[in-house]
């Protein structure tokens, strides 16, 4: 057996994790004579109980080659801390995965990361604005991490694939169960311009206490993290909270006073999370320049005053174009809208919400639209 079959096995027991994984390598020195172990001399290891070295002495070489079969049929790439591929800022997080399993590939250039969370059940607000700020700050070089989960984490993903960027999707199960199922055709696209990760084995559920872990994994991935919609409760917090720790930045966008969406992004605020309006408030948070060409012209387009809008007015099909010229800097009802189009109430929501996704757009109270 090798070490890394047996780092595999390892991390098939539950509660082992890094820090006690550490304490096992430094009493054993290999991950092979762990496995050869008696429970005796596991149990003489500090914080290993009766339990956990029940499990490892219970692993047999045919779970660990179930696993490996599982890995080829999905296409997966199986790495460990010892491995050049793994990231560099997760290793340096107080209790990193000892296993990645990875679909896509990982660069040297993911070091600089922005991890983007919040709400499943964003507003449309939350939406674009997650999308947004994914396509902006992936223009400027920075790789785009979230949990893949529905709502903020889905939009962020997307923002930077629409730009042609990367993006890393942190899992909270195993790739057999992958979830949302919704997400699986997002999960391919994810991983042709990125990577698709989880620490857990392949047959493992999208179990509640998973998500935590897979939060700290979302931190220790990132620079900073960016939390755009999150309810008092919201998981969101958890990763917040998981960056401080890991002496990650924290950012949190503003929202409505009175909307539920917000409490928690103003409670961070409260709590001193860097208040983020726009890209510039995260770069000089980071202390970062950014010096290559393709990164300052994405810059400055991103801090114009047009919010970018003559290049995304090129995307636009004929039916956004049209609705797009009736738009002004004047807030205009939605009756006035459909009547200068002459298009079914169905058709103009569309639209509109098309354009507000590219933030050409936004929706006033009362039903009334303006350009962004």
């Amino acid at each position: 057996m090798t070490d890394l079959e047996a780092v595999i096995g390892l991390n098939k027991v539950c509660d082992i994790g890094g820090i006690r994984l550490k304490k096992l390598l430094n009493y054993f020195d290999k991950p092979v004579n762990i496995l050869k172990a008696t429970q005796e001399k596991l149990m003489a290891v500090s914080g290993i109980g009766p339990k956990i070295a029940d499990e490892i002495h219970s692993l047999n070489k045919e779970d660990i080659n179930q696993e490996l079969v599982l890995a080829k049929r999905y296409n997966l790439k199986i790495i460990t801390t010892d491995d050049q591929d793994y990231p560099e800022n997760l290793k340096n997080i107080p209790d990193p995965p000892i296993v990645l399993y990875l679909k896509g590939e990982l660069k040297e250039q993911d070091k600089l990361s922005i991890a983007i969370v919040g709400s499943r059940r964003a507003s449309f607000y939350g939406l674009s604005s997650a999308e947004r700020f994914a396509g902006d700050l992936s223009n400027l070089g920075f790789t785009i991490v979230s949990g893949m989960a529905r709502g903020i984490d889905t939009y962020a993903h997307r923002g930077a694939l629409k730009q042609g960027n990367r993006t890393i999707a942190v899992m909270g199960s195993g790739f057999g169960h992958l979830y949302p199922e919704e997400n699986k055709a997002l999960a391919e696209e994810i991983a042709r311009h990125g990577a698709v990760l989880s620490e857990f084995p392949i047959d493992e559920r999208p179990l509640r206490q998973n998500f935590p872990r897979r939060n700290r994994v979302i931190s220790g991935l990132s620079l900073g993290v960016l939390v755009v919609e999150a309810a008092r409760n919201s998981g969101a917090l958890i990763t917040a909270d998981f960056a401080l720790e890991q002496a990650r930045e924290v950012f949190a966008l503003p929202g409505k006073v009175d909307s539920w969406n917000s409490f928690g992004t103003h409670e961070l605020i409260k709590q001193g999370a860097k208040l983020v309006s726009g890209v510039r408030d995260i770069l000089e948070e980071l202390n970062l320049t950014l010096p290559t060409p393709r990164q300052r012209d994405a810059l400055t387009a991103s801090l114009d005053e047009s919010g970018g809008s003559r290049k995304q007015t090129q995307k636009l099909s004929a039916d956004e174009s049209l609705l797009y010229s009736i738009i002004s800097n004047q807030s205009m009802p939605l009756d006035e809208i459909i009547e200068k189009t002459n298009f079914n109430v169905p058709k103009v929501t569309e639209i509109l919400l098309n354009l507000q996704m590219k933030s050409l757009i936004k929706e006033l109270p009362g039903k009334q639209f303006i350009r962004n």
